[in-house]
């Protein structure tokens, strides 16, 4: 695989977060990835991403391309050289670009599968719905309804948006599971104008977190909602983490092969 550095603006990145049992969170993470407890929770959610002028870096930003894209995600840690290591495990990532969908994981980091999007958005509401292309039990709808507000309330998580920023800002760093099953695909966001904004959630359906088999009831609860809105944005591959054993067939599963 080639490991291209990329540049890009995140023009809207919807964090829609969950309290996870930490056994149920587990179940979806190959080794030697463990979730990374917050208040005694796992921390799940969905990422909403619209990037624009993506681009290899150094590249004019005009030449740049606009893609919508959805990412289900999980907080991890694992243990490294130098100590325990935090980032979010990406169980599967779907975009509507028929670029993004040939490139990953050939050009740069991340498989994707290919998803339809319908977005309504606001200065202050958001609304994304999307659903994957795939079918069967491997398909994942969703549509999140948002307002935003000026701080991150009723949380089981975070005491206030600052202790949510500082918390999100710390997993930079994302493995994608592969077709393969015996590596992760590694990238890391950086910026030098990191800001998240508090929403106030107005509804949220997921088949994936709605799905008893993956979150039998009780084990996954809606927690808050943050947005990242017009930054500038570098991403760099990282090296690819080896497997050792795999997580859940159905969580497996859900990585599809990208459409032609």
């Amino acid at each position: 695989m080639m490991r291209l550095r990329l540049a890009s603006v995140v023009e809207r990145r919807l964090l829609v977060n969950y309290r996870v049992d930490p056994d149920a969170a587990a179940r979806l993470l190959p080794a030697p990835l463990r979730p990374q407890l917050v208040r005694g929770h796992a921390v799940a959610g969905i990422c909403l991403l619209r990037l624009g002028h993506a681009r290899p870096a150094g590249a004019p930003a005009a030449f740049g391309l606009r893609s919508e894209n959805v990412a289900h995600r999980v907080a991890v840690e694992w243990d490294g050289p130098d100590g325990v290591e935090r980032g979010v495990y990406i169980p599967r990532r779907d975009t509507d670009s028929r670029l993004n969908a040939l490139a990953g994981g050939r050009l740069f980091p991340g498989e994707h599968g290919r998803a339809a999007f319908d977005v309504h958005e606001t200065a202050g509401e958001l609304r994304v719905g999307f659903a994957t292309r795939d079918s069967g039990a491997d398909r994942v709808a969703g549509d999140v309804h948002v307002e935003l507000t000026d701080e991150v309330r009723d949380s089981g998580l975070f005491a206030d948006l600052a202790d949510a920023s500082r918390f999100f800002r710390a997993g930079s760093r994302g493995y994608s599971a592969t077709r393969s099953g015996d590596r992760l695909d590694g990238m890391e966001l950086s910026t030098d104008a990191w800001h998240l904004d508090a929403c106030r959630v107005r509804s949220v359906t997921s088949s994936y977190f709605d799905d008893p088999d993956r979150f039998p009831p009780g084990t996954a609860a809606l927690d808050c909602a943050l947005v990242m809105r017009n930054v500038p944005v570098g991403w760099r591959a990282l090296p690819d983490m080896a497997v050792r054993g795999s997580a859940a067939p159905r969580a497996a599963r859900t990585v599809p092969r990208p459409a032609g």
